[in-house]
Formats: structure tokens, C-alpha cells, sequence
């Protein structure tokens, strides 16, 4: 196995143009597992460290730009607000040690369905900025899940940032697992209010194939949301309503028997996800709503 290691972001995309098969590493927090565990040898191993521009972050008027190797703890300490479905997703990621060195970046790379941020970044929306010597595409974050461990980018591309929405609205964030820490989700679910467009998205880890959103589940809620006047009249979500949406959820997922949880668990968590993140994030919205009407006039 031959160590690349570029200093600046146009030697490794010449790099990567000259080695095509070369897998970039900078947490390495998937990549040395497969390494260690003979699952995986690459033929050239990149190390993208000492690339200083995929650790910075840029906090637009509706967006955030986001570095491929901004690690999880700083997303955590600095993001909270801009993105807070992905920084409670960040508090999950196994250890502190870990959660110093992973990045988004890595979960994307490497496209296992069991990713932490994939739910919370199809839940916020983005799109992800594939780079080569031949130019820059933005990947709708909808279209960069193609397959177990597949994604949407060509062999000469490496993944500089990640340009998320900015919340509009509450977020959340949930996992199951056999313990609190240092556990591969048994199946993971996300969700945003997006107020600014009366719409909602999801996001479902470990349960299908691929990320995937639970398209029909939100159409439902967006729907009964706005036919009911919720997102103005402030009130509660009707118990009908969360379980109808919560079973389209449990109903959207592809999950299989594994060794960390069968298929029907999977489908039956998820559905409790859902509903109890729904109401988190609508309390949180109702909440909001309230206060800024005690506002007094100007």
C-alpha cells in the first residue's frame, strides 16, 4: 500500500486524478477499521490532513458551508444553533476521541446506511461539493446515496465541503443501539421542520440499503399540517395524526435481520422515532411561536 499525502487541496486533486483507486483518510475512523480488519486494501492510501481548507466552515445568510474534515466535536461546540439536527447526530458518534477526528465527510465517503449524519442531513437538506481536476458539481444530498457503501461520486472526485440549509425550524435527532456510546445505530431516524416552506423532511439511518427519506410520511404530515392551520393556530398535533405519520415512516423503511437487530424491531423503533421526535420538535415550535407572540410591540 503506497501513503499519499498532498499538503494543499490541488495536489490531492491531482492526486487523485493520477491515482484514481486512492481512498482518502483524515479521522480514518471507518477507513482504519476496514484496514485492520483485512476488509479492505487499497492499492494508495490518501491522507488529507495537512489540507487546511476542508477543516474551515462558513456560516452564510441561508447556509452553511461545511469542510469535508470538520470534526463532529466542532460542529457540537460551533453549529448548535445553524445546524442542530447534525450536532445532536454529532453527540452520538461514538467517543469524545472519535468525535475529535470524524468528520461529515467520512460518513459520506464511505455511504454505510448506518451512518450517524446521514439521517440529519437528509432530514436539513444539502448538497454535497464534489471536486476533480476537471471542475466542481453539487450533488443534491438526495442523489448521493446510490447503493451498500456506494455513493455518487467519480473515481477522480474527492468531497471538499457540504453546503446544509440553515434551520428554519426545530430539529431532531434519534438512535437506537445496544448502549449509549460506541455502538453502530440498530436503526436511526431525523427529522426538520422547515417553517420558511410549511414543509417537513426525515431522514432514516440503518434501515434500508442506503439513507433514505421517508418521502410519503412527510407529503402526509406537510399536508394535515397545513390543511389544519397547525403552523399558524399553534396547537398540538392530533395522536391520529404523529401515528399515521410515525407508521408511513416504519412503512417507508427497507430493513433486514442482522446480527444487531431484526427487520420488524427495526420497523417498530423507527415508528417510535418518529413520533416522539415529531412531538420534541413541534413542543419546540409551538414553544417558539408562543413566546414571539408575548413579544410586546415596538
Amino acid at each position: 500500500m503506497d501513503f499519499l499525502r498532498p499538503a494543499t487541496w490541488q495536489e490531492a486533486l491531482a492526486a487523485k486524478a493520477e491515482h484514481p483507486s486512492a481512498v482518502p483518510i483524515a479521522g480514518g475512523t471507518d477507513v482504519m477499521v476496514e484496514i485492520n480488519f483485512d476488509h479492505r486494501r487499497p492499492e494508495y492510501l490518501m491522507d488529507l490532513n495537512r489540507v487546511a481548507e476542508l477543516q474551515e466552515w462558513e456560516v452564510g445568510e441561508d447556509t452553511v458551508t461545511l469542510g469535508a474534515s470538520v470534526p463532529y466535536s466542532r460542529i457540537m461546540e460551533s453549529l448548535r444553533a445553524e445546524l442542530p439536527g447534525l450536532a445532536l447526530a454529532a453527540h452520538t458518534v461514538a467517543s469524545p476521541q472519535i468525535r475529535n477526528r470524524g468528520g461529515v465527510g467520512g460518513n459520506l465517503g464511505t455511504a454505510s446506511p448506518a451512518g450517524d449524519a446521514h439521517p440529519a442531513l437528509l432530514a436539513g437538506g444539502g448538497e454535497v461539493e464534489a471536486v476533480s481536476v476537471r471542475g466542481t458539481r453539487m450533488i443534491p444530498i438526495d442523489d448521493f446515496y446510490l447503493g451498500v457503501k456506494r455513493n455518487a461520486l467519480a473515481p477522480d472526485e474527492l468531497i471538499r465541503a457540504v453546503r446544509l440549509k440553515k434551520a428554519t425550524g426545530p430539529q431532531q435527532f434519534s438512535k437506537v443501539g445496544t448502549r449509549n456510546a460506541m455502538v453502530i445505530a440498530v436503526c436511526a431516524f431525523g427529522i426538520a421542520l422547515h417553517p420558511d416552506t410549511r414543509t417537513v423532511r426525515t431522514g432514516i439511518g440503518s434501515a434500508a440499503p442506503t439513507p433514505i427519506r421517508a418521502t410519503t410520511a412527510e407529503e402526509f404530515l406537510t399536508a394535515a399540517l397545513e390543511e389544519g392551520g397547525f403552523w399558524d393556530n399553534g396547537k398540538a398535533v392530533p395522536p391520529a395524526v404523529a401515528r399515521q405519520f410515525a407508521d408511513l415512516v416504519a412503512g417507508a423503511a427497507n430493513p433486514i435481520d442482522d446480527v444487531r437487530g431484526t427487520a420488524s424491531y427495526r420497523r417498530h423503533a423507527l415508528a417510535v422515532m418518529a413520533r416522539r421526535t415529531l412531538g420534541w420538535t413541534w413542543e419546540q415550535y409551538r414553544g417558539k411561536q408562543q413566546d414571539e407572540r408575548n413579544q410586546p410591540c415596538a
